[in-house]
């Protein structure tokens, strides 16, 4: 078969790999389609070590091809999208639900092997079947969606509610989407207003641009009261988690899941006094099913955040436009 084996910082080569051999518990997929995301860019820059050889890729959707004689779930031919982040199953954080803080979680394409190849070995239970009614690429986001229902669930939204997305990336224009399936009215703020025209086709009752200052006023005159009652940060910097910080009014609730790794000023002072509660959200737990259904009903549009294609040969060209300002999501057609 046919892989983008990494060996090691930026040093990327699409060859013949052995194909993978089924374990118990464990099928063979044929990926269709991956999606490049701002992890594999921080692999494969060198940024996020990982072990090398390593092929990326965990955003996919494919056809299932063989299955080990213990999986009876899935049968070959049947389509499948991929929930890649599993956990040991046996430690405490496991057992009590909170699986995704496994301390031994793996990852599909960053632990193991994944999907920037013709075929990719999994267990089981990270494949989901498809629904009938949705094409390929409305289900190629299935697994950032999910990472978004679950910080937007964490913040738990209510109809009629005043909320503000922190980035305009896909991530955030995931985050709007599923805010406005329940119920809220949402204001998008980015640093720029470049994704502004799609945040509002996608259902953004109004945007603002960092760089236009006034935030506090925005969100007073968005919420028609002291500022947005929840607030969903996805830009992943300090900055980011300031500015949701700015636009929450007293009593209000900010979810942060962007994962900013520089050292992140916080104003406890304001925090205590407003009474504000600031959630963490990692990746998901049980919501990968929730995405499916967001996707296949049409809440949530996921086709228009597909901005490049490029085929597995071309896999450095894709690197390249990820970092483009003009992409929201690169895919790899296989």
């Amino acid at each position: 078969m046919k892989a983008a084996l990494l060996y090691g910082p930026r040093d990327l080569r699409v060859e013949a790999a052995r194909e993978p051999r089924l374990e118990p518990g464990e099928v063979i997929v044929r990926v269709v389609a991956a999606g490049l995301c701002g992890t594999d860019y921080s692999i494969w820059t060198g940024d996020r070590p990982v072990d090398y050889p390593r092929v990326m890729g965990h955003e996919l959707v494919g056809n299932v091809e063989a299955v080990a004689a213990d999986v009876t779930a899935f049968r070959p031919g049947g389509r499948v999208v991929v929930e890649p982040n599993y956990g040991c199953g046996r430690c405490p954080l496991c057992l009590e639900g909170n699986r995704n803080l496994c301390l031994s979680r793996r990852a599909v394409g960053i632990d193991v092997d994944g999907g920037f190849a013709e075929l990719v070995r999994l267990p089981s239970r990270c494949c989901w079947p498809a629904p009938a009614v949705a094409e390929t690429d409305a289900l190629l986001l299935t697994e950032p969606l999910a990472v978004v229902v679950r910080a937007v669930d964490r913040g738990a939204p209510r109809r009629g509610e005043s909320a503000a997305v922190v980035g305009a990336g896909s991530l955030g224009l995931l985050a709007l989407q599923v805010l406005r399936a329940r119920g809220a009215r949402v204001l998008v703020v980015s640093r720029t207003p470049r994704r502004f025209a799609l945040a509002r086709e996608l259902g953004a009752a109004a945007t603002h641009a960092i760089t236009d200052g006034a935030l506090g006023e925005t969100a007073r005159h968005f919420s028609g009261r002291e500022g947005v009652d929840l607030v969903v940060e996805t830009a992943g910097t300090a900055g980011a988690v300031a500015h949701a910080l700015e636009l929450a009014r007293p009593g209000a609730r900010v979810v942060v899941t962007g994962l900013p790794h520089e050292p992140t000023p916080v104003p406890f002072f304001s925090v205590v006094r407003r009474e504000i509660t600031i959630t963490g959200s990692m990746i998901y737990q049980d919501e990968f099913g929730e995405a499916l259904r967001l996707v296949a009903s049409g809440a949530v549009q996921t086709r228009p955040l597909i901005t490049h294609r490029f085929s597995l040969d071309r896999i450095g060209e894709a690197f390249a436009a990820h970092a483009e300002p003009a992409s929201i999501k690169v895919a790899l057609d296989l």
